[in-house]
């Protein structure tokens, strides 16, 4: 997830916002919203999903356990039950690293 300008932080983002920040398939967060109930974008009267700051930070989540964890849907849900608050910290931490990672790589590639 890297960008090239500065983000602005928006109050909702359609699914295929979310769907090119996350580099997942539409319908997998579809699919994540039917199962995990946390997930509640708003609707318009046409159906259109619009997720807020805290959907998406819920499905950066679901998605470092599933895709970075490797734990399945039911696996997820009890880490989620039992353990969220020290998951959230730890994806927190991961996807700062991660972003740093990304910073040098850049750095590295501007120096060659």
């Amino acid at each position: 997830m890297r960008e090239t300008e500065p983000e602005r932080q928006k109050l909702y983002y359609t699914i295929g916002e979310v769907s090119e920040m996350l580099d997942v398939n539409q319908s997998l967060l579809r699919y994540w919203e039917s199962e995990f109930k946390t997930i509640k974008p708003k609707r318009s009267p046409k159906g259109t999903r619009y997720y807020s700051q805290k959907d998406i930070e819920e499905i950066k989540l679901i998605h470092y356990l599933l895709k970075e964890r490797k734990l399945k849907i039911e696996g997820a849900k009890q880490v989620l039950k039992n353990k969220r608050e020290s998951v959230t910290r730890t994806q927190q931490v991961v996807e700062r690293l991660q972003a740093i990672r990304d910073e040098l790589a850049e750095i590295i590639d501007d120096m060659e």
